[in-house]
């Protein structure tokens, strides 16, 4: 199969033996793919080297012979978002989640397009705790297994002054007001839930919460192994925690340490 004038966006790129990478892309019109760049780390493939950066949107023409295609060119369509901080860790979870949950060779053109809309928002600076919520329930919906964010698993109209728990086979269910290792207070309020639905507006204190609850929601969908994205947000916090000097560490440092090391 031949792939020419592609768009995809650059979801992973790591070194394969001297000279060449292997690219993970999110195409248009063919899903997730993985591409072989044979001889583009030698210096004179420089320009196509730099348009196979992670976050970077691209036109690329390939040949598929196996599970992997061989990438024959690309180029970059736009200039990829000019990000740091909390928003270039934000960039690497939704990478990182697309890539992990993502099939390969399987067409996504919703997903394809939520992927550039969070990317967009990501680099214009908006809300980064609601515009990834918003990405990973557009995610679960390409994917099949999303929900009706308005109803409950009775079929009953979400409370906004209710809480629920969100069973990734049932749905939605209203969680009572029991006390301790289920204190309600830890599950998501039907009003972020309808806000989430809606595309709209949250109220601050309620996003926590529906945090918690989607990660234990993708945790399932993710086999149980979670995300290197998670474990350099903790880590982030925990450095905080000792110094809060903004020189002690960068989401860029860790994201570099981290590449490295799985490199």
């Amino acid at each position: 199969m031949r792939y020419v004038g592609e768009p995809g966006y650059v979801l992973h790129v790591r070194p394969w033996r001297e000279t060449s990478l292997l690219v993970e892309i999110l195409s248009a019109e063919h899903g997730r793919l993985g591409l072989l760049a044979r001889g583009v780390r030698s210096p004179r493939q420089q320009m196509l080297r730099a348009a196979l950066a992670p976050l970077q949107s691209i036109r690329f023409d390939a040949v598929q012979r196996g599970e992997l295609a061989r990438l024959t060119t690309a180029e970059a369509i736009d200039v990829a978002p000019r990000i740091h901080g909390d928003a270039a860790l934000s960039a690497f979870y939704l990478n990182e989640l697309t890539l992990r949950l993502a099939p390969r060779q399987d067409p996504q053109p919703e997903l394809f397009r939520a992927y550039g809309r969070t990317r967009a928002l990501i680099g214009a600076g908006a809300p980064l705790a609601w515009t990834l919520r918003r990405y990973e329930r557009d995610l679960l919906d390409a994917l099949g297994v999303g929900f009706d964010w308005a109803r409950d698993a009775d079929g009953q109209a979400v409370d906004p002054a209710a809480r629920y728990r969100i069973d990734p086979d049932g749905g939605l269910r209203r969680v009572g007001q029991s006390k301790g290792s289920d204190d309600p207070r830890r599950h998501p309020t039907g009003r972020v839930l309808l806000a989430l639905g809606g595309d709209g507006q949250p109220v601050e204190d309620d996003l926590p919460a529906l945090r918690r609850a989607m990660r234990e929601l993708l945790m399932q969908h993710l086999g149980g192994r979670g995300l290197r994205a998670w474990e350099m947000a903790s880590e982030l916090a925990r450095i905080d925690q000792r110094d809060p000097s903004p020189a002690s560490a960068s989401a860029e440092s860790i994201a570099v340490e981290n590449r490295e090391r799985a490199d």
